[in-house]
């Protein structure tokens, strides 16, 4: 994948082995993820009923009482249009009665907390099932820190995390992802009228072209304002990567042996086999 026009055919099949392998090597056979009704989870739904099969698959739904009806019903269709398993699973009253002892909670963390909500039905989902849960989360939002640390950002496996927004859109379109979805405007849906482009404060597209050349082509803050960019844009895009690289991590762990997790003792996942 060169820059940010995708081959397709090449992404699809690489996305598609490692969600085959990275779930089998480990003995397991299926997979659960949520469902939203926007495209990046709609992506991984077709991923993933490529990898393992539609039967192996189980989709997620989790509406709360402010969702978009829209959302349910264009989860719907992707799950039909794959042909994996699909339920529905309210939030509204798990969450409703956490705000109740704090009904002062603004919009973050009430969408915080929603997120969150979602991710624990999953891995729940995971245990009932024997299924590892697949992460939705686009390279876009990662580096920009677009998500809820251990809610949406949370994920046994993430095929689509090394994938710009604008990568997504075209291996969704190459993949037969429906076109209402592949269309809709992005949002996370966490209230009534949010969308993700309003929230940011620019376009994904607009975005992307900047992430890849300062972040995959490790251009200088120099050599981008000679590629046209602005330097308040540059900035504004700088701070959010820095000051959100927390969320990449996994928890810092206080140095006292000789070997550390995540310093000195490294190892993928099939380490000892």
């Amino acid at each position: 994948m060169a820059g940010l026009q995708a081959n397709a055919g090449l992404l699809r099949q690489i996305l598609v082995g490692f969600v085959r392998d990275e779930v089998r090597k480990i003995g397991l056979n299926k997979a659960v993820l949520g469902l939203s009704g926007g495209i990046d989870s709609a992506l991984v739904a077709f991923i993933a009923a490529e990898a393992l099969g539609p039967e192996n698959v189980h989709a997620i739904c989790m509406p709360y009482k402010s969702s978009n009806p829209e959302s349910e019903a264009h989860a719907r269709l992707v799950a039909q249009a794959c042909g994996v398993n699909f339920s529905v699973v309210p939030i509204t009253p798990m969450v409703d009665a956490y705000f109740e002892m704090f009904p002062e909670a603004d919009n973050m963390r009430r969408g915080n907390k929603m997120a969150r909500e979602r991710m624990t039905i999953l891995f729940d989902h995971s245990a009932l099932l024997s299924a590892l849960v697949l992460g939705t989360s686009n390279k876009t939002e990662l580096l920009l820190g677009y998500g809820t640390l251990y809610g949406d950002m949370a994920s046994a496996l993430n095929p689509i995390g090394d994938l710009y927004k604008s990568h997504v859109w075209q291996l969704s379109e190459a993949m037969g992802v429906p076109g209402e979805v592949v269309r809709k405007q992005p949002s996370a849906d966490l209230w009534a009228g949010q969308t993700d482009e309003e929230e940011l404060g620019f376009s994904y597209r607009q975005v992307d072209e900047l992430l890849y050349q300062m972040v995959d082509l490790r251009m200088s803050r120099e050599e981008l304002l000679v590629a046209g960019f602005e330097a308040e844009f540059i900035d504004k895009i700088y701070r959010k990567i820095q000051n959100s690289h927390f969320k990449r991590r996994l928890p810092v762990i206080a140095k006292v042996s000789n070997r550390t997790i995540d310093r000195d003792f490294r190892y993928s996942r099939d380490w000892g086999k």
